[in-house]
């Protein structure tokens, strides 16, 4: 019964996908400019390469961004559950919060945060 309503539901999403596809070939625009097919559409030419290097910072700080907006993420169905977990969940989120404060101060230390 349940394996019903799982293959119902695959069925569904591959037909759903297929339909948006051709539906957008059938009503969407075309345009067979050769143009189009360029790296950037500005009208200005590139010069030199178009792949330059980008400094670690960037990836560092974006790393970092990520690490405490996924804290934010787990801090509120945590907030909203409290109540009910008890002293446990007390715990949990305080060794969670302690691994993040190291991660944010191995990262401090290591320079992570400064922008050179």
């Amino acid at each position: 019964m349940y394996y019903t309503l799982l293959i119902t539901v695959f069925i569904t999403a591959a037909f759903l996908v297929v339909a948006a596809y051709v539906v957008a070939k059938l009503i969407g625009p075309r345009s067979y400019n050769p143009v189009k097919g360029e790296p950037y559409e500005c009208g200005i030419p590139t010069y030199g390469q178009s792949w330059l290097p980008v400094h670690v910072g960037y990836y560092l700080f974006a790393i970092l961004f990520l690490m405490f907006d996924v804290e934010t993420v787990f801090l509120y169905p945590w907030a909203v559950a409290v109540k009910a977990m008890g002293p446990m969940a007390l715990a949990t989120i305080g060794f969670f919060m302690l691994v993040l404060v190291f991660g944010l101060a191995y990262a401090w230390r290591k320079g992570a945060l400064e922008w050179k």
